[in-house]
Order: structure tokens, then sequence, then C-alpha cells
């Protein structure tokens, strides 16, 4: 659209508009949505940054809200407490069930809160989180690779908030009440972007 208006933009020029304005519309979004659900998922899975293996962890909620993405060097109990800590210290309030993966590292970490009682694991009861690292991982082939653990952090923060702001989930209504939820997504947007 800007080409066919006669404006030229490199892609440094977006990269830069966007370190700059994503996290200020990402944090507006944010403040927009509402409480997440009582019933939280934890996942981690791996990437490939600058040839070195990272974490990425995450939470969702019930619904498939991204909750909190963490890149972390580490798969251990520490990453697992640190991630942990930051829902329950952004969010004010500790969900009725939590449920990960067969990694023991949350369980540990569950232990140190003392909220261990509500942690839940099985074979196919984290396909909520797991399913969530799928456009995570198209948008890493189309970036060809995260370059710095740090850009990744930043990036999946933002898109995450964005990401929550847009997705209805299609099978569950009809097709008139999915334009209703559209136009109010694009409302919100309007709104963070003009704060911004």
């Amino acid at each position: 659209m800007l080409a066919e208006r006669g404006i030229a933009v490199s892609y440094e020029t977006v990269r830069r508009l966007v370190n700059h304005f994503g996290p200020l519309i990402a944090a507006d979004l944010r403040k927009r949505r509402p409480k997440p659900h009582t019933t939280w998922h934890l996942d981690e899975v791996y990437l490939k940054i600058d040839g070195r293996h990272v974490y990425l962890w995450r939470a969702v909620d019930a619904e498939g809200e991204v909750l909190d993405v963490l890149v972390q060097s580490k798969r251990n109990k520490q990453a697992a407490l640190k991630l942990m800590r930051k829902l329950l210290r952004k969010y004010r309030f500790v969900p009725e069930t939590f449920i990960t993966g067969d990694l023991r590292s949350y369980g540990a970490a569950a232990r140190d809160l003392g909220i261990e009682l509500r942690h839940r694991t099985g074979r196919w009861r984290n396909n909520r989180a797991e399913n969530s690292h799928q456009p995570t991982r198209r948008r890493e082939c189309k970036m060809q690779r995260f370059k710095s653990a740090g850009s990744a952090q930043r990036f999946l923060s933002t898109h995450a908030a964005v990401y929550n702001t847009f997705n209805v989930q299609r099978h569950l209504t009809t097709a008139s009440t999915r334009r209703t939820f559209r136009a109010a997504a694009m409302n919100t947007w309007r709104t963070a972007v003009a704060a911004a």
C-alpha cells in the first residue's frame, strides 16, 4: 500500500517503528483484556537462537489466551519458578488449576510456592499450551529465525497481546457473531494505536 502511494520504507524503518511503538501498543491492549480464565496451561519449547538452544516458556489460559511468554536459557526449577512468579505477580490471583507437561521442574516450583495441590499433569491434558506454540513456529520460519533472546522476548510478548485481541474461536460462533467480535477487536486496536 505504501509503494502504491510512492512511499519507500525499508525493513530497518519498520523494525525501529515496531521496537518503539510495539511495547506501548501491547501494554495498552493487555490493560483492556478481561481477567483470564482460572485454569492455566504451562509449557516450554526450545528455540534455536544464534546456534544455541533456548527455551520459550508459555502460559495459556483455558480459552487459548496467551498469558505470558518468557525466553530463558535453562529448563529447570528456577526457570519454572520465574515463570510462575511472573504470572502470579502479573495477574494477582492463584488459578484454580494449572496444567503442565511431565517436566518435574513444574512440580518442584509449585511446591516452593505452596500451590502444589492445584497442579495437574497428564499426557494430553496440556494440548492447549502445545497448540499455542504453533503460531510462534510459523512466525519463526517467516522471520528466518530470531537473532537474539532479547529480540525474541520483545517480539513474542508484543505478538501475544495482538494475537489475544484478534483471536476468535471460529468454531464456537456464528458468522454474524464473529463479525461483531472482529469489529470490537478492531475498535480496541484503533484505540490502543491512537494512545501510543
